[in-house]
């Protein structure tokens, strides 16, 4: 038997490599069980129904983890791929010095700590949105303290926190005893550097390293693993539960910084704006918008100045109202109050977060994905409910809980039309409850007397009250009880009895008689078993409009938060430059109605929904019941026309910001 003769004095490459792959191996099947873990905890956690077609069928939810598996090692890969080189490296040399076991062990410890907090994150962030964690968290960053205030507040939290320092303890001590015992196995292995050994070495770590790569791409065919890779059945919750919450952060991060992906692309911008213009009835005006119309007040009305204030509910879903089934009365004013104004039965929201609804509800513009409209160092100008009545001599005031930065809010409003915002800075400090300042009836209390003063100046008033307890984390004062057990059920009774106390002692002010009241949800939340990939609960909203004179009806044909406007404006008889895209519900009717939840649009009309993913260009469409389920529908020319109709609002709404068509000229004419 031949031995090699050529030496450099290492130990045997052959050797030394097949040691440390055991060691590379071991924690990457390792790594596999704890992302797997998080998955099942995950699944174990989620209040969510299966079908009754599914229900109990466990070789059907088993697929959900081992395409699960399949994203975990993904990550996997891409966390080994360093080391599987750096170990080849080393062994083709034979090198074997303690220092590559140590950093090893410090590099995977550090990384998969980084996962598995991100894994135990998207147990709550998924139970709450119903998707998995997506790189729309970054916009939290901003705001670190109240982000903190919010997660380290609410108590259902603390098991996933537990679930993650567990998790990286556990990681970290088994990442240490086998960097030591192989280093320890390399240290004694027998045989010396020779030239067959460094060959076989090289062409097996090469094959190696090329596996790697493929398992990072995931598959064969030309384009890598996606998201769509998850989804294998009919049923929204086992599609998305074998996403990893990492890959989904990585992917939708790096899709947020491509090129194609900055701006909105679902048609051409001249045919979106054509499209929009025809389905809304406009031509347009020349320097302003190619949606703008001029509105004039009706001549044989007298135009009486009232007050308008609106109570922007903070997710309180439809669902959440006994109006609209729930049976657990958790809404008793509301749902009074429903009965007595002019009410919307068919409302949704833009999108799924506040700064969404804020941004459409008073300027008319829809929310576009996950984006921010109201962020960015350039604060845009538009006209909207503020600036059109703050020029017709109205007074214009914002309050919310928190800090004023949030979300750019002190920015963008006074910039858009708002002369007074009140925000946690003018709170007393023991007012303040958590990240999110001060709690809804102490908000209330505060406002009422700053409307007051506002009324005895003689001007008319515009007031926007921006709640927040509805939100985690709850907070439930001590004076408050519920009846409720769950806590997530106690809040929403805390927040119509807040709601209530201000109406109650706000009708009883001299002003009152002259005031429209607007109650509307900033966007809903999960409530009950998702029906579909967008649970309806999540933008289907209350919308109620109170007032003296106002005819107390209720309203079924669609409409959405950039309906707002435009319809008030219409109650209070004023001529404006409208180049939003609402229309007054009291006038006209929508065929349908588009909007938005992260990383999806949907479509709705009274009983159907449309939903389109641009991530994966998948297109889903339902019948939805008089009961509120959902069953899958197949393509006809009623869905076309829906998926036409939401295509060219948002995609004209992607060009008109972006062309920075939506200054308020008329008004800088005015001036």
């Amino acid at each position: 038997m031949k031995t090699c003769k050529i030496s450099i004095g290492g130990k045997s490459p052959t050797k030394v490599y097949a040691v440390s792959l055991c060691y590379l191996l071991s924690i990457h099947i390792l790594a596999l069980v704890f992302f797997s873990a998080f998955r099942l905890m995950l699944f174990l956690s989620a209040d969510y129904t299966f079908p009754p077609d599914i229900a109990g069928d466990y070789a059907l939810y088993s697929i959900a983890f081992i395409r699960g598996l399949w994203f975990d090692n993904v990550i996997a890969c891409y966390i080994l791929l360093l080391p599987l080189a750096a170990f080849w490296i080393a062994a083709w040399f034979g090198c074997t010095a303690r220092w590559l076991y140590r950093s090893s062990a410090w590099y995977f410890t550090i990384l998969y700590a980084l996962c598995f907090v991100i894994s135990a994150a998207n147990i709550p962030y998924f139970n709450y949105f119903f998707k998995p964690i997506n790189s729309s968290i970054f916009n939290w960053f901003d705001y670190m303290g109240t982000t903190a205030g919010m997660v380290f507040g609410e108590s259902s939290y603390y098991l996933p926190m537990a679930l993650a320092i567990a998790t990286i303890v556990a990681f970290a001590y088994i990442i240490y005893k086998l960097s030591t015992l192989t280093y320890g196995r390399v240290t004694t292995t027998i045989g010396t550097w020779c030239l067959k050994g460094a060959g076989i070495t090289f062409v097996v770590g090469a094959l190696l390293v090329g596996l790697c790569v493929f398992g990072i791409r995931g598959r064969r065919g030309y384009n890598p693993i996606k998201v769509s890779q998850a989804y294998y059945c009919n049923d929204p919750f086992l599609n998305q539960l074998g996403v990893n919450p990492v890959f989904n952060i990585m992917t939708s991060a790096i899709d947020d910084n491509r090129k194609e992906n900055k701006a909105l692309t679902l048609m051409a911008a001249d045919e979106a704006v054509a499209n929009t213009q025809h389905l809304l009835g406009r031509a347009g005006i020349d320097g302003i918008s190619p949606i703008a119309h001029i509105v004039k007040a009706d001549s044989n009305i007298t135009m009486v100045k009232k007050n308008v204030v609106i109570i922007l509910m903070e997710s309180m879903s439809a669902s959440l109202m006994g109006t609209f089934g729930n049976k657990s009365r958790l809404t008793p004013f509301l749902d009074s109050l429903y009965h007595r104004s002019l009410s919307f039965s068919n409302f949704y929201s833009s999108g799924i977060h506040t700064n969404h609804g804020m941004y459409s509800a008073l300027y008319s513009f829809p929310a576009i994905m996950k984006r921010n409209a109201m962020k960015g160092s350039v604060i845009p100008v538009y006209s909207g409910l503020p600036t059109v009545l703050k020029q017709n001599g109205y007074s214009t005031m914002f309050f919310m809980t928190h800090e004023s930065q949030y979300d750019n809010m002190n920015a963008f409003f006074r910039t858009n039309g708002f002369d007074e915002i009140y925000s946690q800075e003018n709170y007393p400090a023991d007012k303040v409850v958590n990240g999110f300042g001060v709690q809804d009836d102490y908000l209330f209390q505060y406002a009422l007397p700053v409307l007051n003063r506002h009324a005895a100046d003689g001007r008319p008033f515009f007031s926007v009250l921006l709640t927040i307890s509805n939100h985690p984390p709850y907070i439930i004062p001590p004076y408050f009880h519920p009846h409720s057990k769950k806590k997530e059920e106690q809040i929403v009774e805390y927040a119509d009895w807040s709601i209530k106390n201000f109406m109650t002692e706000a009708l009883k002010q001299p002003w009152a008689d002259n005031t429209i009241f607007v109650l509307m949800a900033d966007h809903g939340k999960l409530v009950g078993t998702p029906e579909c990939e967008s649970p309806l609960s999540y933008n289907h909203i209350p919308l109620m409009i109170f007032g003296k004179d106002i005819e107390p009806r209720i309203i079924d044909n669609v409409g959405g938060q950039v309906d707002l406007m435009p319809t008030l404006l219409g109650i209070l008889n004023i001529g404006y430059t409208h180049n939003g895209f609402g229309i007054d519900m009291l006038k006209e009717k929508r065929p349908y109605m588009f909007f938005t939840a992260d990383n999806l649009i949907g479509v709705r009309d009274t009983s159907r929904l449309y939903i389109y993913i641009p991530d994966t260009r998948q297109e889903l469409r339902y019948n939805v019941k008089k009961d509120g389920k959902v069953a899958p529908a197949e393509d006809n020319e009623t869905f076309k026309a829906m998926k036409n109709y939401g295509f060219s609002m948002l995609q004209c709404a992607e060009t008109l910001v972006k062309r920075q068509q939506t200054v308020d000229h008329p008004r800088k004419k005015q001036k």
